[in-house]
């Protein structure tokens, strides 16, 4: 018999929010292996003690943004309408049915007055990676870095092109060091000074979101983007460093001083590392060799003129210290440049009877000329654990790895798209988004 159903929304019932809530949610889940009470303790010097208004429990402020994080609320006033309605987010703040959800410009007012130029979305990401060290889910010995773009809220088309001081590379004191002992080993004179003037090279610079950098790669959308450089542990893929720059920032520049924070900070003994191919620079693997750090790192075939032959083909003689051509002629040093490169070059003479000049070299004076960073022995070393057992099964991991951690972000966490304006804003998005991923993890490994 077919009935037609009578009102019931205003029918009294008695229920408790713990009786709603299932118990395996995912919320439940995270409130059981996660102690959030450290919240209070790292702003509360952010906090009158004796004056003003009652404020909004930080807790409660910092969970709520947690929510959107995890289930990907991209705007605050929708998570503020689905707070409202969402039984299972209530509990998980504390709320009772009836208790008003804070207004949405309390995060804004927040962030702009209480935490604008703090350091606490860091703190509070720091102190959930040592919550998962407690349990046993970071082992600090493998770790996985790569870097993904994330698109500033800013229009491609509307910006300036500007002289922008180009800020030095750290590893530059060590490598002049470098250049003069290679000089003065090939018994040539040191380079004079570099110039105190600072360098500038031409930009262009977003109207709306000057922070942001125009990102020009291969196989990438063109436009003002952030990267988000992050780090994760091999063992249950834990986040456990996360860095913001302009899309106009190459993956390497960081990297090193991000491992060793890392180190210093959570007292990782990191014995590997996995990285993809961008960060397969000189400066990188001396800086692995330094560390005595096993470094796997992808390859990417080099570019090369169309019908030239391949630098592989020049065959470097440690002992003699010279490149032998595919024809067997010796390439000897020149010079060392500025630029940390060697010069070898070969006898003009010789090259003129070769029968493969024309695909040697197009240079007037029929010479050819190869290049070697002084730091290419460590890189020599670092492409070699590419090919070995070992570190054929620590590059497989990097797509499990860092590779899928980005892709649950933008997949399920809404991070394709910057949220704020600002580097800071991106900074705030990048860290709790990392946290709420942290969370997620902590609690289905439980």
């Amino acid at each position: 018999m077919l009935k037609e159903p009578g009102p019931t929304q205003h029918e009294l019932e008695m229920v408790t929010l713990e009786e709603l809530v299932p118990c395996d949610h995912l919320l439940r889940r995270i409130d059981a292996v996660v102690d959030f009470a450290f919240i209070r303790d790292e702003v509360r010097h952010l906090y009158c003690d004796d004056n003003g208004r009652p404020a909004l429990d930080p807790v409660v402020l910092f969970k709520a943004l947690f929510i959107g994080y995890l289930f990907g609320i991209r705007s605050e006033r929708q998570l503020v309408r689905e707070l409202q309605v969402n039984v299972a987010y209530r509990w998980f703040l504390g709320l009772r049915l009836t208790d008003k959800v804070p207004d949405a410009s309390t995060f804004s007012q927040n962030r702009r007055r209480r935490f604008r130029d703090s350091d606490i979305a860091q703190r509070l990401f720091d102190r959930i990676v040592e919550q998962a060290m407690e349990r046993g889910l970071v082992g600090g010995r493998i770790l996985y870095t790569d870097s993904t773009h994330i698109k500033a809220n800013a229009n491609r088309h509307h910006y300036t092109v500007e002289d922008v001081e180009v800020t030095p590379q750290a590893y530059l004191a060590e490598l002049e060091e470098a250049i003069t002992a290679d000089r003065e080993a090939h018994g040539k004179k040191p380079l004079p000074p570099r110039k105190e003037a600072a360098e500038t090279a031409r930009k262009k610079i977003s109207k709306t979101d000057p922070d942001s950098g125009y990102m020009v790669r291969e196989g990438k959308p063109k436009g003002f983007f952030y990267l988000d450089h992050r780090t994760v542990d091999a063992k249950h893929t834990i986040i456990t460093d996360v860095h913001v720059t302009p899309a106009s920032v190459h993956d390497s520049v960081p990297y090193l001083e991000r491992l060793d924070r890392q180190s210093e900070r959570f007292g990782f003994e990191v014995e590997a590392v996995g990285l993809d191919a961008g960060y397969f620079t000189a400066a990188i693997c001396q800086g692995l060799d330094k560390r005595e750090l096993y470094g796997v790192i992808g390859y990417r075939r080099p570019n090369k003129p169309k019908g030239m032959m391949a630098k592989r083909l020049f065959v470097y003689d440690e002992t003699a210290d010279v490149y032998r051509c595919p024809e067997g002629q010796a390439l000897r040093y020149a010079t060392t440049n500025r630029q940390g490169y060697r010069h070898y070059q070969s006898d003009p003479a010789w090259c003129r009877r070769c029968p493969r000049l024309a695909e040697c070299t197009r240079n007037d004076k029929q010479q050819k000329t190869v290049t070697r960073h002084v730091w290419d022995a460590a890189k020599e070393r670092v492409n070699r654990h590419r090919l070995e057992p070992k570190g054929q099964q620590v590059y497989e991991r990097r797509k499990e790895t860092v590779e899928r951690s980005f892709a649950d972000a933008k997949q399920l966490h809404g991070y394709r798209y910057a949220r704020m304006r600002g580097l800071a804003g991106m900074r705030e998005q990048a860290l709790l988004s990392a946290a709420a991923q942290n969370l997620k993890k902590m609690a289905l490994a439980a």
